[in-house]
């Protein structure tokens, strides 16, 4: 078996020099790229249960999100990923399907394991972080806040929301509703916040109350949401949809009543995963998935490496994408 000894000669470096590279210490990137060269040529391996113990931490970092087969989450964990291995940590998924009582098993897991930290997109407004956050271990929460002063990436998910709906009133829409996720989600009160903003400002003569459906974030949320709007005794002519799947279960529902795009608009806050329209049918409040893990996972690594900062929280832009067609028939486009 080859020892730290034999890659530290082959490298031209002292012991401890291989050492510093692979337990992630700071090191200069000309000796890591020898040293991890000449790992290689040997087939060197480290002793991670040894390394585990000198550290009191294991080389794992948990990220916990609430529905990873919802392609925004799996493009932030790749975001996550790649930042995780360059700095030489594995990533463990955790997938809570929205579910408070799966996030604790997972959140009680990473400690008891000694995770070296964790990036949490919470599913209640305040998850129980106590084992973690008390014993001051790494913890970078994503997309939704925890209600502790961890560090936070963030979008601005009021302005995506008032985006949404500004852009559908310039394509000349004005009975426009709104479908959301759980009324307990950060995420879904905010961007349904936004929509609402506007459609008081401007005055649009509809109730927002009756032009509101809190539903689940999922196809099935979306397409039910959609349904319940369609059947009110003046319906919208056009919907913000607060994120990417339950905007296809609306189109789903639209399409099956004959009233998909442009005759009735759809925005969608975050972008269409799959869909058989053409997606320059439907406004998309673009976000930056992947770019908030690899932010989320940056702050972690600086704080697993012992970054002294005050808590810092990283809100993200988005872009705006209206649809490409014109107003429906009878509207007026409003800049």
């Amino acid at each position: 078996m080859t020892t730290i000894y034999e890659v530290a000669e082959r490298a031209g470096v002292s012991p401890a020099t291989v050492s510093r590279v692979f337990n992630g210490s700071s090191v200069s990137a000309e000796k890591t790229k020898r040293v991890r060269k000449a790992a290689a040529e040997l087939k060197f391996v480290p002793n991670r249960t040894a390394r585990t113990l000198r550290r009191k931490n294991s080389e794992m970092i948990a990220l916990i999100l609430p529905d990873i087969e919802n392609p925004y989450f799996t493009s932030m964990a790749r975001g996550v990923e790649d930042v995780a291995q360059a700095a030489g940590y594995s990533l463990v998924l955790c997938n809570t399907d929205d579910d408070p009582e799966k996030e604790s098993q997972y959140l009680d897991i990473a400690a008891s394991e000694n995770m070296a930290g964790v990036v949490l997109a919470p599913v209640a407004r305040h998850p129980d972080i106590q084992p973690l956050w008390l014993p001051g271990r790494p913890l970078v929460s994503v997309d939704r806040t925890t209600g502790l002063p961890v560090d936070a990436v963030m979008m601005d998910n009021f302005a995506a929301g008032k985006d949404a709906v500004t852009a559908l009133y310039r394509g000349g829409y004005r009975r426009i509703g709104c479908i959301t996720g759980p009324d307990d989600v950060e995420t879904a009160v905010e961007r349904a916040r936004g929509w609402r903003s506007f459609v008081d400002q401007k005055e649009m003569f509809i109730d927002p109350d009756v032009f509101t459906r809190f539903s689940t974030f999922r196809v099935e949320g979306g397409r039910a949401a959609m349904a319940s709007l369609l059947e009110l005794d003046s319906p919208p002519d056009a919907v913000v949809a607060a994120n990417n799947v339950m905007s296809i279960g609306a189109l789903q529902v639209l399409a099956e009543a004959g009233m998909g795009p442009p005759h009735f608009g759809v925005a969608t806050i975050g972008d269409l995963p799959f869909t058989t329209i053409s997606p320059k049918s439907v406004t998309v409040v673009h976000l930056p998935a992947r770019h908030m893990g690899v932010s989320a996972a940056q702050l972690l690594i600086e704080r697993i490496k012992g970054d002294a900062q005050p808590v810092r929280t990283v809100v993200l832009r988005h872009d705006t994408r209206p649809a490409a067609y014109p107003a429906p028939t009878g509207g007026q486009t409003v800049t």
